[in-house]
């Protein structure tokens, strides 16, 4: 059985950092890319970065030089964290494996004064 678990959301001033997590199954994180995705109300769901498993990383132009995506493959974690948000930000964050389609239930960010 997989799994993927979000955490780490919640209300943040503009300009604040977030940190999120994302504990894997084990047979699902090792050796494969991780993504974390992000859907505003009314939008589609857009990636945000990407790490493969050699640590190699991608960001979406929305979010460079601001967030960073990292990996702790002992502890089957993916990790995103956020600085200076803006509340374009504002969304549901996901976190995705390329092993699998099965989506986690996501954490939720609101960057509002």
């Amino acid at each position: 059985q997989v799994q993927l678990v979000e955490s780490g959301g919640g209300l943040v001033q503009p300009g604040g950092s977030l940190r999120l997590s994302c504990a894997a199954s084990g047979s699902i994180f090792s050796g494969y890319t991780m993504s974390w995705y992000r859907q505003a109300p009314g939008k589609q769901r857009e990636l945000v970065a990407f790490i493969t498993s050699g640590r190699t990383t991608n960001y979406a132009d929305s979010v460079k030089g601001r967030f960073t995506i990292s990996r702790d493959n002992a502890k089957n974690t993916v990790y995103l964290q956020m600085n200076s948000l803006k509340p374009e930000d504002t969304a549901v964050y996901y976190c995705k494996s390329s092993a699998t389609n099965y989506w986690g239930q996501g954490t939720q960010v609101t960057v509002s004064s």
